[in-house]
């Protein structure tokens, strides 16, 4: 796919929680399995995550009645510990995660690169879900 002028989509919430909790929940693989699915009729039974440059990471995200199921992979171009993830899912798109610890929690804004099969919308309203997920658990679990 190419990548040279695509179209970003933003998405952004603030965590209740210090930078450190936050970064934990989001690169441990035991917590992601508990966030990362848009509703609760889906579950992640598997997590895999090699948080450095060069490392990969999978997700493997299901329905749970069993009808579908993907994983969600990609690989680690930039890694600042509790700072910033930048990396690059397998169909050739760049994600852009940074970690903003505030004076109320910690701000997370993702920029990714838009696919063509969904509209702007349904992929950032998609993606706000998932981040609305892990703000929910992480909030949850202090």
């Amino acid at each position: 796919m190419e990548t040279g002028n695509q179209t970003t989509i933003t998405v952004e919430t603030t965590v209740h929680a210090p930078v450190e909790q936050v970064w934990a929940y989001w690169t441990e693989p035991q917590h992601i399995t508990q966030w990362s699915f848009a509703s609760d009729d889906w579950h992640a039974p598997r997590a895999e995550n090699d948080v450095r440059v060069g490392g990969a990471f999978l997700t493997r995200m299901e329905a749970k009645d069993g009808s579908f199921g993907f994983d969600f992979g990609g690989v680690y171009n930039e890694v600042k510990i509790n700072e910033l993830l930048v990396y690059t899912l397998g169909d050739g798109r760049k994600v852009t995660v940074s970690f903003s610890g505030r004076e109320n929690g910690t701000q997370i804004v993702e920029v990714f690169e838009a696919e063509e099969t969904h509209s702007i919308e349904q992929q950032k309203e998609g993606w706000q879900m998932f981040l609305n997920n892990f703000k929910k658990y992480c909030e949850q679990s202090k």
